[in-house]
C-alpha cells in the first residue's frame, strides 16, 4: 500500500479505528463514563474525518487501492457533509437516546461504521467497493432501526427493512454481474466506453440497467420502491430516523451520479425515460399521501419520497447543470431535514414521543422559539421564499426547463404546490390551534449544545440565502470532475 493509497482512504481509516476504540472502551469503562467518552470521541472522529476529506481533496481525481476508490472534489464535499450531518444527529439525539437507554457504545459505533460505508460509497470507482460500502451502511441501519429492543414497532420496522433491503441488494448485485458480463470490467469509469462498444442484443444491456436502477432507487426510497420508508421512519427510534433520513441521502446521490452520469452515460436516453416516470410518480404519491398523515414522522417519510423525486429531476436532465442543481438540492435537503428532526427530538421527553401532529397544537404559546425554528424549516421544505429550500427547487426546475422538459417542470411545480399544504398545516397547528385534550405537554429543554446547533440550523435556511451563489458554484466545480 502506497502513501497515496493511505491518503485516499485516510478519513475512513480514522473513523473505523475510532469506532473500534469506542467498542473496546465500552467494555472496560464504568457506566458513568461510557456515554461521555463515546459521545466525545465520536464527535472528534467526525470532525477529523470531515477535515481530512477537505484537506486532501484534489481538483482532479486521484485513484487509490488499484483504482477501487478515488479522491476528488465531489467525494470530498459529500464526505464532509456526511460527517457533519452525523455530528448534528449525535448532538440532537443526546437527551432523547439517553432517556430511552439507547445512548451507549453500540449507538456510536453503528453511526461511525455507517459513516465509513457512506464514505466508501461516495469515493467508489469500482462496483464491488460500491457494493461493500452500501452493505456496510445497510447493516448498520438495520441494527439502528431495531436498537430499541422493548419496542415491537421498531422490531417490525427493522424486519421489513431487512427483508426488502436484502431483496434490493440482491437485485442490484445481479445487475452489476450482468454489467460485468457485458463489459468485462467492474471499474465505473470504464463502463461507459465498454457499453458503447457492445454490439450484441439489446435485452441483456437493458436488463442490467433496469436491475441496477431498481436496486439504487430502492435505497433512495423512490416510487414504486418506497414501501419500506413510512414504516421505518415511524417505527424506528427518532434518533435512528434522523440518521437514516439525512446522511445516507448524500451517499445515495453519489452512487447514482457516478453510475448514471459516468458509468452508464452511453445509456442516458434509456435511463432518462425511466427516471421521468419514477420522479413524477414519487412527487405525486409522496405529496398526496403525506396530506392524510397524523404522525409527523410518517408525514416526513412521504415528504422524503417526494423530495427524492425532485432531486431525480436534476439527474434525469443528463447535463452538468442538472447534476449540480441536484447536488445543491440534496445538500440543502439534508440541512433542513436535520433541523426538522432536531425539533422533534428536543421536544420528546421521558415517556413522550413528539410524533403526532396534534401534539404541536399551540406550541407557539408554550415554546415560541421552537415553533419559530420549526416554521422556518417547514417553509424551506415547502420551497417558500426567502428560504434556501426555494432556491433548491428553483435551480432544479431551471435545469429541467433548459434541458427541454418543460412539461416535467410544470408537473413538478403543480405537485409541489399540493405538497406545501401539509407543511403549512404544521405551521397552522403551532400558531393558530389551541392545545387540545390530546396535547401531551411537549417540553422543549435541549442540552446547551443541541440548543445552539438547532438555532444555527434553523436560522441557516434564511441566513445562507446571500451565499447561495457560492454553493451553486461549489457544486458545479465538484460535478466538473466527471466531465
Amino acid at each position: 500500500m502506497t502513501k497515496q493509497d493511505i491518503l485516499v482512504v485516510l478519513p475512513e481509516i480514522v473513523i473505523s479505528l475510532m469506532a473500534c476504540f469506542i467498542l473496546v472502551l465500552d467494555l472496560y469503562l464504568p457506566a458513568t463514563k461510557k456515554q461521555k467518552f463515546g459521545y466525545g470521541l465520536s464527535l472528534v472522529a467526525l470532525v477529523v474525518g470531515a477535515a481530512l476529506s477537505l484537506i486532501y481533496s484534489e481538483p482532479t481525481p486521484v485513484h487509490g487501492l488499484n483504482g477501487l476508490v478515488l479522491m476528488d472534489s465531489l467525494s470530498a464535499i459529500l464526505k464532509a457533509g456526511i460527517c457533519i450531518s452525523t455530528g448534528f444527529v449525535l448532538v440532537y439525539s443526546r437527551s432523547y437516546a439517553d432517556i430511552r437507554g439507547l445512548w451507549k457504545g453500540e449507538f456510536f459505533a453503528l453511526a461511525l461504521f455507517g459513516v465509513v460505508g457512506m464514505m466508501v460509497m461516495t469515493a467508489s470507482n469500482h462496483l464491488l467497493s460500491l457494493y461493500v460500502g452500501l452493505e456496510l451502511l445497510a447493516l448498520c441501519l438495520y441494527t439502528m432501526v431495531a436498537l430499541r429492543i422493548d419496542s415491537t414497532t421498531a422490531s417490525e420496522a427493522a424486519m421489513k427493512y431487512f427483508v426488502l433491503g436484502a431483496l434490493a441488494s440482491g437485485i442490484l448485485l445481479y445487475g452489476m454481474s450482468l454489467l460485468y458480463g457485458l463489459t468485462g470490467t467492474l471499474y465505473i469509469d470504464e463502463l461507459s466506453v465498454s457499453i458503447a462498444r457492445y454490439d450484441g442484443t439489446m435485452l441483456p444491456r437493458t436488463m442490467a440497467l433496469i436491475l441496477v436502477l431498481v436496486g439504487l432507487l430502492f435505497k433512495m426510497g423512490a416510487v414504486p420502491f418506497h414501501m419500506w420508508v413510512p414504516d421505518v421512519y415511524e417505527g424506528s427510534p427518532t434518533s435512528s430516523t434522523v440518521y437514516l433520513a439525512t446522511a445516507p441521502k448524500l451517499a445515495g446521490f453519489a452512487i447514482i451520479l457516478r453510475l448514471l452520469a459516468d458509468g452508464l452515460e452511453s445509456l442516458a436516453t434509456e435511463w432518462q425515460g425511466m427516471l421521468v416516470v419514477v420522479s413524477i410518480a414519487s412527487l405525486a404519491l409522496g405529496n398526496i399521501i403525506a396530506i392524510a398523515q397524523r404522525n409527523i414522522k410518517r408525514m416526513l417519510a412521504y415528504s422524503a419520497i417526494a423530495h427524492v423525486g425532485f432531486f431525480l429531476l436534476g439527474i434525469l436532465t443528463g447535463e452538468a447543470s442538472g447534476y449540480a442543481s441536484a447536488m445543491a438540492y440534496i445538500l440543502i435537503y439534508a440541512v433542513v431535514t436535520l433541523g426538522a428532526f432536531g425539533v422533534i427530538l428536543t421536544l420528546s421527553s421521558e415517556g413522550v414521543e413528539a410524533d403526532l401532529i396534534e401534539d404541536y397544537s399551540g406550541l407557539n404559546q408554550s415554546h415560541p422559539w421552537a415553533a419559530f425554528i420549526m416554521l422556518l424549516l417547514m417553509f424551506s421544505l415547502a420551497g417558500i421564499p426567502p428560504t434556501i429550500g426555494f432556491y433548491a427547487k428553483l435551480s432544479v426546475l431551471q435545469a429541467v426547463v433548459n434541458a427541454g422538459m418543460t412539461w416535467v417542470a410544470v408537473a413538478a411545480v403543480v405537485l409541489s404546490v399540493v405538497g406545501a399544504f401539509y407543511y403549512l398545516r404544521i405551521v397552522k397547528v403551532m400558531y393558530f390551534d389551541d392545545p387540545t385534550a390530546t396535547h401531551r405537554g411537549l417540553q422543549f429543554s435541549p442540552k446547551p449544545d443541541a440548543r445552539i446547533l438547532l438555532t444555527i440550523n434553523g436560522l441557516a435556511v434564511v441566513i445562507l440565502m446571500p451565499w447561495i451563489g457560492e454553493l451553486s458554484t461549489l457544486c458545479e466545480r465538484a460535478i466538473g470532475v466527471l466531465f
